[in-house]
């Protein structure tokens, strides 16, 4: 069949999608799938020949180019090569797997921990490996999409409770039966907006209706608590009150993958019944070695974090106080809300026009009206970087008529 002379839902959904794209090309609003020409540190990046800070990233610590994890890695390919001989389960297991589980147990002080090949399938495998038809989940409104698809590929009864709303998870918890499997599910920093779960209302919740806790610290870790290690640090708790604490490799910690810390029970089960440890390939060695290497320096290396605190109060402060709408972000995420996609497009060209690296988030990734710049700061900016990038988007937004 010639797929352009089909009339059918995925034809229409394709031509609408390539509709939107094309507008916004035609337009000079493109700004997704920019290349990194060269890295320069960790605040600053070559974007088309230019020299611009950044402000789009997710290495919070700034530990992208570190030169113990650069090595770390040079010395796992001089060891093992480039690639595995296959799955975990059979013949793709190395020592250097087992040294990086090993050290996310410690360090989120666990029994034990598995990794996974990227922080997208960790949700997806772990939440439908746990939970199955005649089993309830209750996710965050404003969960990552991953969670949100493991949610609804678990085949459980999928239950939403609105942002950050404790009040309206225990409803939803007091109405589900009592005698079904429940499993409770948030980010710990939420990706779009950087606000924290109220993790300490949420333990209780899940004591009182007997729920299992998930939680997904891709943007925790390395940003809250003093040394770095999450949420319960962050909040003065004990390390085992989450069941099931799940995290990326590719954030603070810069490399690829995701994981899952937890119980030695709940990790055996998961190593013999998740498909996506079972039927992919293992994570390659010099990935697995920077991840190992990262969570050591992130504890030796303390004054990242309160560099990273100090930066995160001067940016959000900074742009409140310029008149920007930054929602209730504690974080080094910072939304800088616009309002209309078009609205964020010009925002980003402006500052790109003046080598502040931003980047939008439009409409579906966030709610009609509430398009931004998703801007980040890192512990590598310095303070003068960080007043100019803010200059810059002042300029811009009020040019634009957003600020005064």
């Amino acid at each position: 069949m010639d797929f352009h002379s089909t009339d059918n839902n995925t034809t229409r959904r394709i031509a609408a999608l390539k509709q939107r794209v094309d507008y916004i090309k035609e337009h000079d609003f493109y700004f997704y799938n920019q290349p990194v020409e060269e890295m320069l540190g960790g605040a600053k990046v070559r974007v088309k020949g230019r020299v611009m800070g950044m402000y789009a990233s997710y290495s919070y610590l700034g530990l992208v180019g570190h030169p113990r994890i650069n090595e770390a890695a040079k010395k796992a390919v001089d060891k093992f090569g480039t690639g595995t001989n296959g799955v975990r389960t059979l013949a793709g297991t190395l020592t250097i797997h087992n040294e990086l589980e090993e050290t996310i147990s410690n360090f989120k002080h666990t029994e034990s921990a598995i990794t996974y090949t990227s922080g997208y399938v960790t949700n997806l495998t772990v939440i439908s490996t746990l939970m199955g038809r005649g089993d309830y989940v209750f996710s965050d409104k404003i969960n990552h999409a991953s969670i949100v698809d493991g949610c609804l590929m678990s085949g459980a009864e999928f239950r939403r409770f609105r942002h950050n709303d404790m009040a309206h998870l225990e409803g939803l918890l007091k109405n589900a039966p009592a005698d079904v499997s429940k499993l409770v599910i948030a980010d710990s920093v939420f990706s779009m907006d950087g606000d924290i779960i109220d993790l300490p209302t949420m333990v209780n919740l899940c004591h009182k209706y007997n729920a299992w806790l998930m939680i997904d610290e891709a943007h925790s870790v390395g940003v809250l608590g003093k040394t770095g290690r999450g949420i319960e640090e962050h909040f003065g708790m004990d390390g085992d009150t989450i069941d099931i604490k799940m995290g990326t490799l590719s954030k603070t910690i810069p490399s690829v993958g995701g994981y899952v810390a937890g119980k030695k029970e709940l990790i055996d089960f998961l190593r013999h019944g998740s498909r996506a440890y079972i039927f992919s390939a293992a994570l390659p060695p010099a990935q697995a070695a920077a991840a190992n290497e990262a969570f050591k320096v992130i504890l030796d290396e303390p004054e990242r974090i309160e560099r990273l605190n100090e930066n995160t109060k001067q940016f959000i402060g900074g742009l409140k106080g310029m008149g920007f709408d930054t929602l209730l972000t504690e974080t080094a995420i910072v939304p800088v809300l616009t309002g209309t996609d078009d609205k964020a497009f010009e925002l980003t060209k402006r500052c790109q026009e003046n080598d502040v690296f931003v980047l939008p988030v439009v409409s579906p990734a966030v709610q009609e009206g509430m398009s931004r710049l998703r801007a980040t700061v890192t512990a590598a900016h310095e303070p003068s970087e960080i007043e100019r990038a803010m200059d810059v988007i002042y300029e811009a937004g009020k040019a634009m008529g957003m600020v005064k």
